[in-house]
């Protein structure tokens, strides 16, 4: 099954959390935070403004820092997604 996100929309695949801090502490996993950094695995076609449409400017492939609590989480085939807005993701990091 794959993805197909509409208008401005991407999928995103969460980059595993650190389960240990720099110090070595082991964290279980009610004390690791939502990544914020995240693989676009699908992207939308754009959004449509004035009859004209507005191509995406992330790209597949491209790792993204996306905002703490953004978008819809859903879990097909034991994978965990996300899916944002494109105006939720904050930067692209190179």
């Amino acid at each position: 099954m794959t993805i197909k996100p509409l208008s401005n929309r991407v999928v995103l695949k969460n980059v595993e959390a650190e389960k240990t801090t720099k110090a070595g502490i082991i964290l279980t996993s009610a004390s690791q935070e939502k990544p914020q950094f995240a693989e676009v695995v699908a992207i939308g076609p754009g959004e449509t403004k004035d009859g004209k449409l507005i191509p995406m400017t992330v790209k597949l492939g491209n790792k993204v820092i996306v905002a703490k609590y953004a978008g819809t989480e859903v879990k097909i085939e034991d994978e965990t997604y996300i899916i944002v807005k494109e105006d939720d993701i904050l930067a692209i990091v190179e």
